[in-house]
């Protein structure tokens, strides 16, 4: 059922439509370096070969899975002895982001002479997974998931069409049964075309024209959920959990900690992400969470799955209604940057410790105040290095534990100020 022509090809209407770039460029046979990026099913290689039926260039085909440099040399010098004689090549790749960084680079110079026109397919972010000489010199069209709208007129089709579909069998399926095969298949076609190919298997077995919902259940078994644990949908899946958290909205963060544990993700990597979630956007505005989130990964680690799947939904639960700090976050980050930026000053003498005699002969140790002798347990003693003496860092928020915090530095800091830097006379009993 694969589309033959750009009238057939549904979806993508932002590339495709009539007046669109990549549809004129196809038209006018006059493609440059291409890369398809895509989920699966969203029709790459399906434009690949449309553009291989229109072009009048020569068209070879790789797979990235089975092609070696040796046959991409060949094909290379295969190339340029065409190009001598007047005729363009147009090479493509399918899964390009399989290529290593050498493979790839087989590639470059005969990109860059003209040699030949490169179409890349991918499921992968380009940015990370091809070369930035190639990708400079190719254009990226980005590929959306099909909708269950258009995933459902591809089932009609296939149903009706007796050359290449299943119109022969005159089976027919009601469009709640239609769009509901769309919704399992997560935008992917050709996955839906399987299932509705093990349904029309299903219902010649038991002898009915109709594909009903049962059927259509019996044949789907397990919803395919696309997910790659390497990949763009890793980060894109777990960067929506981490801000759905961060936006105390406990609803998305179950939907998106339930659609990595069903694709498969390791629930460690989970149970990390959820403890920095903690430290990061929660901080000291509930101590708690970062003892949760650790009982949370010790659960999981202890009883496995799918058991453990309640304990990382009570931490990301836990999270979303917390109070939100990121005090401690941005802290640490003003640290960092004075530490890389600032002269590493020694530490102030009265800080140092002073195990032997030469080293008290230094001065090591001196003028230290130790606070539990004063009454407030405060001393006005400077602990910064001099370049740094008055920054502040830790800047505690309204929110949750850390308004007590607030109150209590502003006390200490107001006391500070009205200390006395000298010494403390030494108490009875010292």
């Amino acid at each position: 059922m694969r589309p033959r022509t750009l009238d057939e090809f549904v979806g993508q209407e932002h590339l495709i439509a009539p007046g669109k770039p990549l549809r004129v460029q196809i038209e006018r046979d006059d493609i440059g370096s291409l890369i398809f990026w895509g989920p699966p099913g969203s029709g790459k290689t399906t434009l690949a070969q449309i553009i291989a039926n229109m072009t009048k260039a020569e068209f070879v085909e790789f797979s990235a899975v089975l092609t070696g440099i040796k046959e991409i040399k060949q094909v290379m010098a295969d190339a340029e002895r065409a190009r001598q004689y007047g005729t363009r090549t147009i090479v493509f790749i399918d899964e390009i982001h399989r290529f290593n960084k050498a493979q790839q680079d087989a590639f470059l110079p005969h990109v860059e002479k003209g040699n030949i026109r490169l179409i890349g397919a991918t499921t992968e972010n380009p940015s990370f997974e091809i070369i930035s000489a190639l990708l400079s010199r190719s254009r990226v069209y980005v590929l959306n998931p099909l909708t269950a709208d258009e995933i459902v007129i591809l089932l009609k089709r296939a149903l009706a069409d007796e050359e290449r579909g299943l119109g022969k069998l005159k089976l027919h399926a009601p469009d709640e049964v239609l769009q509901k095969i769309a919704a399992y298949s997560s935008g992917d076609a050709r996955s839906a075309y399987n299932v509705l190919e093990v349904a029309a298997s299903l219902a010649q077995g038991a002898k009915t024209q109709e594909i009903t919902d049962a059927i259509v259940q019996d044949a789907l078994q397990k919803r395919v959920l696309l997910y790659d644990k390497a990949g763009e949908e890793h980060y894109n899946l777990i960067s929506a959990l981490h801000k759905s958290v961060r936006n105390s909205d406990p609803d998305a963060a179950l939907y998106w900690l339930a659609r990595m544990l069903e694709a498969g993700e390791d629930p460690l990597y989970i149970a990390r992400r959820v403890v920095r979630m903690s430290v990061e956007d929660i901080g000291l505005a509930d101590p708690n969470a970062l003892a949760l989130c650790m009982a949370a990964r010790d659960a999981v680690d202890f009883i496995g799955m799918p058991e453990g799947n309640l304990a990382l939904a009570q931490a990301v639960v836990y999270l979303s209604v917390a109070p939100k700090s990121n005090a401690l976050y941005t802290a640490y980050g003003a640290v960092q940057q004075d530490v890389e930026r600032t002269a590493a000053e020694p530490v102030p003498l009265h800080l140092r410790n002073a195990p032997t005699g030469l080293m008290k002969g230094l001065g090591y140790g001196k003028g230290y105040q130790y606070a539990h002798d004063y009454e407030d347990k405060l001393t006005a003693m400077q602990c910064l290095p001099d370049n740094l003496r008055d920054r502040i860092y830790y800047e505690p928020t309204e929110e949750g534990v850390e308004r007590k915090i607030k109150a209590r530095l502003e006390e200490i800091r107001r006391m500070r100020r009205g200390g006395s830097d000298e010494p403390p006379e030494p108490r009875k009993g010292d």
